[in-house]
């Protein structure tokens, strides 16, 4: 460390704050990062279990194809070129009767698959993938990259942003004259039928799997953090692990350090918070620095969120062949922490993914999951596993229909909840960010939270931020924080790439 140079204290290793110290070092900073966990990451996690490998986060990951946002990627070192798995099929949904849709990432595979099921429905389905593909060239994810001038770029894009963002998916359906696609396309965006999803961000998605710009990175999400916290530890950052902030020093109304939950203290010219927002604004700054937006935001909360309930399984079975994600229709009762349900989202990952054995592959099927529910439950320790037991023993009953004899290949499971994440992340009752209720556009251009009104030399980046989900979000938030860093401070922002 140079003692010349200005001294970061980071809050949270996950994949903001591992970014944010990255650009920090590249740009003259002394970065320092304090995580609660042993491993990097945060939710960008997965662990091993009896030689399987369970992912929880990455399901499609932006910037990997040749569009602006890979030279971020480059930057951080996060993956090689050669281990970017393009997929065929972006979901396949299929009805007990057998009757499948397959979202080809090739839009014009695509637009000749639904016309063979449904040679009635041309003109919706025109208008459906001539959206996606109109959208290829603005290249969304990479908004951001260059600040409010690459935002400026979807301005163009303006009727196609409205005229898709007030109609959903479940709307949408209603249009196709066909039954089977009316009933199967609510659930082409990981299977959030019922959540008002609006076709927008599907298109985007359309668009980004044209563009060959959505991939999925071989070896998972924790291997995806720890080439970050390598490049990080290579830029001479330092990374304490185990060292969980307990609350933040101010001095006249300055961030000037924090206190770790062990007591010690450590100070630093400027403190960045890459974790939590409830956690850091309402109980690390003890609501002191807020405004109506924010307080507003964080009474917004729904009971239950997509992809909080997750059940994983190491198979003795060889998957290859099949979809990498299908959406499974269900005629049967299923009926999960106390509420119906008429789909199942599985993800399939066989040997090549690397997360498991020649031979062998692992099921991940993501649910929507109810905080209180759970809560209430794990006040009793016994009760609390019986439920995640029952969970497992539901929908493994339920696959044994569309994987005969699935039951015996099982080797190993497990089951996590909203109480989870809350425990190894600190995250607001296990949630990622959700949608606001009001204020979008202020959101797109201004984010959430970057500064907080009133408090000075504290900033925050990551997805609780911006008010906006997913991986770039929280790398991107990183990286421009240090380049407004760098105009502030009249130097030019540098970026190295590997």
């Amino acid at each position: 460390m140079n003692k010349n140079n200005k001294k970061i204290i980071i809050i949270g290793g996950g994949i903001a704050g591992l970014s944010t110290g990255c650009y920090a070092q590249m740009n003259g900073f002394d970065a320092i990062i304090f995580e609660m966990h042993n491993k990097p990451g945060g939710l960008c996690t997965s662990w091993n279990r009896k030689g399987f490998t369970f992912d929880y986060c990455i399901h499609n990951l932006a910037g990997t194809g040749n569009l602006k946002l890979a030279k971020m990627w480059q930057e951080l070192d996060a993956f090689n070129n050669e281990d970017i798995i393009q997929h065929d099929v972006f979901v396949r949904v299929e009805d007990e009767k057998g009757q499948k849709l397959n979202i080809y990432t090739d839009i014009q595979k695509l637009k000749k698959h639904l016309k063979t099921i449904s040679p009635e429905d041309e003109d919706v389905i025109d208008d459906y993938l001539n959206a996606g593909q109109s959208l290829v060239r603005a290249d969304f994810f990479s908004m951001g990259m260059n600040g409010i001038s690459s935002k400026l770029r979807i301005i163009p894009q303006a009727y196609q942003i409205i005229k898709w963002s007030n109609i959903n998916l479940e709307e949408y359906a209603q249009r196709f004259k066909n039954d089977f696609l009316k009933k199967a396309f609510p659930h082409v965006q990981y299977n959030m039928d019922g959540s008002g999803i609006p076709l927008f961000p599907h298109l985007l998605f359309m668009a980004g799997f044209e563009a060959g710009d959505l991939g999925w990175p071989k070896y998972g999400s924790l291997q995806f953090s720890k080439r970050i916290e390598n490049r990080f530890k290579k830029l001479g950052g330092e990374l304490r692990y185990n060292s969980l902030v307990s609350k933040i020093i101010l001095n006249d109304n300055r961030a000037v350090g924090v206190i770790l939950k062990d007591g010690t203290e450590h100070y630093a010219d400027i403190v960045i918070s890459a974790g939590d927002g409830y956690n850091t604004i309402y109980n690390l700054l003890e609501g002191k620095f807020t405004s109506d937006f924010i307080d507003s935001y964080y009474q917004s909360y729904d009971e239950s969120q997509e992809f909080g309930l997750q059940v994983f399984m190491g198979l003795n079975r060889d998957l290859k062949g099949e979809p990498h994600a299908i959406a499974l229709l269900i005629n049967q009762d299923l009926e999960i922490e106390g509420m119906k349900r008429d789909s199942l989202y599985v993800e399939i990952f066989d040997s090549t993914t690397g997360l498991s054995s020649e031979g062998k592959s692992v099921i991940k099927v993501v649910m929507r999951g109810n905080y209180n529910y759970w809560k209430k439950l794990k006040t009793d320790k016994d009760s609390y596993q019986q439920e995640k037991d029952m969970v497992y023993h539901k929908v493994i009953n339920l696959l044994e229909n569309r994987f005969p004899g699935i039951k015996e290949d099982v080797e190993i499971y497990d089951v996590t909840t909203p109480l989870t994440v809350e425990r190894y992340t600190h995250n607001f009752h296990g949630w990622q960010v959700w949608s606001p209720p009001h204020g979008m556009m202020k959101i797109m251009f201004q984010g959430l939270s970057k500064t907080l009104p009133g408090l000075q030399n504290f900033y925050m980046v990551g997805q609780w931020a911006e008010a906006m989900i997913g991986i770039p979000t929280a790398a991107l938030s990183g990286r421009n924080l240090i380049k407004t860093l760098c105009k502030k401070d009249g130097k030019k922002f540098r970026t190295q790439e590997k």
